[in-house]
């Protein structure tokens, strides 16, 4: 069984519709019941904040500061994390230009919100992501990259520096700059970082792929068959050194198509995130929404095995109306795969007798009108 990583704190301030919220946890997995609109999923996304990035809603800072506030918002947390106990705050001060939010773990700055990764795993399920197989492929890719990033800290970084080098390169190509010299340089920077996350997400794919076919028999949900296609499809058994003079080659030879294009057509950040239901073989998109929402929830817990037995650390889970539209049986086989995993979940619902199968395995905290009641 993986290490459990649990929150014991959350306190928040000035943050959406909370002037000031906060949870004593002792451990066990968290129920957050409360009529729509009462500030659930603002418990959650507050929570999503303690990993890299703008959390589950992916929403602008400023966005997040409670209305009529005199400055800007913070979270605070405590926890046993993957290096023992640790306080976690975060947050943004007043002021209009503010871009990027301030991290301090145990009353030190850190350096960069990847530091986060060294302490906690988060992993998150919400009703705004039912429409994953029939939406954009940038939502896949952004999907597909969150699950990565929570085996790989490094690749956030990584695909930061691509799209870097990729804007600098449509940026030259816009200005009609065909400098060899400067483009060239570009270009290799963009496929060394362009293989390297192409090929993270193949490892990635390729071991869950595997845990998902290990406990096929056993899942309470239908099984993914995962696959990416849109670059370099096929070919990534090569040596990466191959790989990435052939990207390099590819983007050179396309620098006057690109051009025309406006914009980079071939790359890591074109690449599709394919899925299908593998007992009816069909693709995920034309599957009904039940069948769509079973597929999401069995890749996303499986991915959080996954995360906890690679680790030796269980992910923290933000499950936000995750019993809903569930029968009985259905909610109680998904509980009990849930803490079966190790780990400590954060799950919402408007229905408190939803969670009844959870038993004494939740604490159950009422939120109404911006308050928090256990």
């Amino acid at each position: 069984m993986p290490h459990k990583v649990a929150l014991s704190r959350l306190k928040l301030t000035d943050f959406r519709n909370y002037a000031a919220a906060a949870l004593a946890l002792d451990g066990r997995h968290a129920v957050l019941t409360g009529d729509n609109g009462a500030g659930k999923t603002n418990l959650m996304e507050a929570v999503s904040l303690l990993s890299p990035g703008r959390g589950l809603r992916r929403a602008a800072y400023g966005d997040i500061t409670r209305v009529g506030a005199a400055g800007g918002f913070s979270i605070f947390a405590a926890l046993d994390g993957m290096e023992g106990e640790v306080e976690i705050g975060t947050g943004i001060e007043t002021g209009e230009e503010t871009t990027a939010r301030r991290l301090r773990i145990n009353g030190t700055p850190a350096k960069t919100a990847d530091e986060l990764t060294d302490h906690l795993r988060l992993l998150w399920l919400t009703p705004a992501m039912d429409g994953l197989f029939t939406g954009a492929s940038s939502d896949r890719r952004r999907f597909l990259d969150r699950l990565v990033l929570s085996l790989d800290p490094a690749h956030g970084r990584r695909a930061s520096d691509f799209e870097r080098a990729m804007r600098s390169r449509n940026k030259l190509l816009d200005e009609g700059r065909f400098d060899p010299s400067w483009l060239t340089g570009i270009e290799e920077q963009m496929a060394s970082l362009g293989i390297a996350m192409a090929l993270a997400r193949q490892e990635m794919l390729g071991l869950l792929t595997r845990l998902i076919e290990e406990t096929r028999e056993t899942s309470p949900f239908p099984s993914a068959s995962l696959q990416l296609s849109g670059f370099m499809d096929g070919q990534f058994s090569r040596p990466s050194v191959d790989l990435e003079d052939d990207y390099a080659a590819m983007l050179a030879e396309s620098r006057y198509r690109d051009a025309g294009a406006g914009r980079t057509l071939d790359g890591p950040h074109r690449a599709d995130l394919i899925v299908h239901h593998r007992e009816k073989a069909m693709e995920a998109e034309r599957c009904s929404t039940g069948e769509q929402k079973a597929l999401l929830v069995g890749m996303v817990l499986a991915h959080a095995r996954l995360v906890g037995n690679l680790t030796g650390h269980a992910p923290i889970l933000l499950l936000d109306e995750i019993a809903a539209h569930l029968d009985e049986g259905r909610r109680a086989a998904l509980f009990d795969l849930i803490d079966g995993l190790g780990g400590q979940a954060f799950m919402t619902g408007t229905d408190r007798a939803m969670f009844s199968a959870l038993g004494d395995r939740a604490q159950v905290f009422t939120v109404a009108d911006g308050k928090v009641f256990e």
